[in-house]
Formats: structure tokens, sequence, C-alpha cells
């Protein structure tokens, strides 16, 4: 099945899909060093940096297509004017780049359609934008559509992330339905199950390229090291002595309430000097602002962190400077979420494809 990533970022969405059998052939972005890191962990797709603001981006995107069939559209269109941690402007230009899915979909009438946003979509202006996305897809005319929020825990990522996911299946082919769970709260995969194996960095920054200091100790870990020999982007954030003082005052799963009176006063807010639970899936990752912490060691978590608790396995190398590792990271729709999506809907357009 061949799939076309819009707002490809890095690649977590595409990830998922080539994980499940997929071949991605294009993603486009306009993030120059997230699309270098797709293509260094897309060998066989090619990158794309369009401006999907101008509708003509699609003459090019076909140039690039050529005469292949193009089987699933996906993307996940900024969602800095939905998010409950970004602006929340409703004029906010980039809120209407979810346009650029339903150009492409007029071209291509590929199999699926994926759109993935972040839940708050459904209420935020009076559902406003949710309602646009749902009126495309009935003006398109070709699908049969639902929406759903898929919490990231449930299908075995270790980190409270929801994202409400929006799936079109041609009316030829079949009717929409969501992946099945595969973890339930008994067996979620915790912070612990997820980066206790990687190099703790106590008395070192790291290196850029990096020996495992232990074999996996759990299941999880054998699967985000499954392709892989070395670990890479593990570089520690060097705080100052203060910084990490106060971090040393915070409990396992603590946060600034557990800060003696007048320490740490610097910040003040609901996920101030937050200490990632070891026995619990991690927070939200973010694009670095710096306010998690290691559940154990007086730090931030790395980028290589960040990304086993996105479900990144090993061997997806992060290219450009840290800041811009830590955003690619915080951007992406976790591979292992995204597989279990395409998974299932590969099950459904399947039969259609074989008979094609």
């Amino acid at each position: 099945m061949n799939v076309i990533d819009l707002f490809s970022g890095c690649g977590g969405l595409s990830y998922g899909f080539v994980e499940a059998g997929c071949n991605v052939i294009i993603g486009v972005d306009n993030d120059e060093a997230a699309l270098k890191t797709f293509e260094f962990n897309h060998p066989n797709s090619k990158g794309l940096n369009l401006d999907l603001f101008n509708d003509h981006f699609i003459d090019k995107l076909a140039d690039e297509v050529g005469n292949k069939e193009v089987d699933i559209i996906v993307g996940g269109p900024p969602c800095q004017g939905f998010s409950l941690t970004g602006s929340r402007n409703a004029e906010d230009p980039r809120n209407k780049l979810y346009k650029a899915m339903f150009i492409a979909a007029k071209k291509f009438n590929p199999k699926a359609i994926l759109i993935e946003n972040v839940p708050s979509i459904e209420k935020l202006y009076g559902g406003k934008f949710y309602d646009l996305i749902i009126s495309e897809f009935e003006k398109n005319g070709n699908y049969n559509f639902k929406s759903q929020i898929l919490y990231a825990p449930d299908y075995g990522v270790p980190q409270i992330r929801r994202r409400i996911f929006f799936i079109g299946i041609r009316k030829d082919i079949g009717q929409v339905k969501f992946p099945n769970k595969t973890n339930d709260p008994n067996n979620y995969v915790t912070c612990s199950d997820a980066i206790s194996d990687l190099p703790s960095l106590e008395n070192t920054l790291g290196e850029e390229v990096q020996n495992y200091s232990s074999n996996p100790k759990t299941e999880y870990q054998k699967l985000m090291r499954k392709n892989a020999n070395k670990i890479y982007n593990h570089i520690a954030t060097n705080h100052t002595e203060e910084v990490k003082k106060v971090i040393s005052l915070v409990p396992d799963g603590g946060n600034y309430k557990d800060l003696p009176n007048g320490v740490g006063t610097s910040r003040k807010f609901n996920e101030a000097w937050t200490r990632y639970n070891s026995k619990k899936p991690s927070k939200t990752i973010d694009t670095g602002h710096r306010n998690h912490f290691h559940y154990k060691y007086n730090r931030i978590p790395t980028v290589r962190e960040n990304a086993r608790l996105q479900s990144f396995p090993d061997n997806f190398i992060f290219i450009g400077n840290k800041t811009q590792q830590y955003r690619q990271v915080g951007n992406a729709v976790p591979p292992l979420l995204s597989y279990n999506v395409a998974k299932e809907i590969l099950r459904i357009i399947g039969d259609s494809n074989e008979e094609a």
C-alpha cells in the first residue's frame, strides 16, 4: 500500500505505517531538520518541503507521485491553535491546514484517509474546527468516516498521550473501525519499563554514540533495541548545581508541591518541577520545555529517553541540533500507536487491494 504523509515531521506516523507493511512514498513538511530526520529513517521515501498554505502544492505533489497509485493519505496538521498548551488562537492560519488533506484526497482518491490531532479540537471554539473537518468529509462524499480519541498507553506506549483520529474509508471498500486495545491499566508500560536500561549519565553528559550499559530488562526494551546495537541522541543537559539541587528534592512522581517553602519559586505552574513516576507511563512528551525530569536522575530526559517514551525504536536517529531533536520527538505521533491504527486500516482495505 502506497502512503503519502502530509505534515510528516520527523516521521512518527509514517514509521508506524512502514512497520505495518506499507510503502511510504512521500513525506511533506516545512521543517528542514525534521525532513532530514524523516529521509534518514525512511530510506525508501522522498521528503518534500512544500507550502501547504498554497493550494498549488498539489501540482508539485502530483508530479512527484507520477503514475503511482496512492492508497492511503495520512497527516497530523499543526495543532497550536487547538492545543491546551499552545496559543489557542481561533484565527491562527495553521488551523486551516487540514484542508490540504482533502485537496490531496480529491486528487488521488485514496482508499483511506487518516487525520490526527489533539482531542481539544472536539470542543474548542464550540467545536468549530471539528465540524469543519467533518463537513470536508461530507463534501467529498466518497468516504465512510468516524473520529475517536485514542489513549496511547492502551496501545503499549509508555506515555500519557491522548489524540483524536479521523479515519475515512472509501465507501466502495468498507466501514471504519478503530483498533482494539492491546494493553489495560494492569499492564501499561511504565517509565521504568521503557528507559531503565539506558546509561544514567550521572557523571557525564554522554557521547554522540554510546554502548548499552546493560542487557534489556523488559519486553518493551527488547522491542526498542531489536534492530540497534548502539545508542544515539542520548546526551544529558548540563544543568546548574542549583537546578540539580531543586530537582533532587522532588520525589519519584512528585512535583513543585513537594518542595520546601521558598524552594523552586522561579517556576510556579501546574507542570513545574514534575518528576516522572517510575511506575506509570510518563507525562505527555512536549517539545523540550524543561519542566519534566527523569524519575531517578536529576536532569531532564535526553532526546533518546523521550524517543523511547514516544515508542521510537533505538535505530531511529534524530538529525539536527538538540533543540530541533527535542521538537521533532515532541511533535511526533507515537509510532507504536500509529502501527496499531495502520494495521486496522490495512485489515479493512486489504481485501480490496488483493482483488485489484
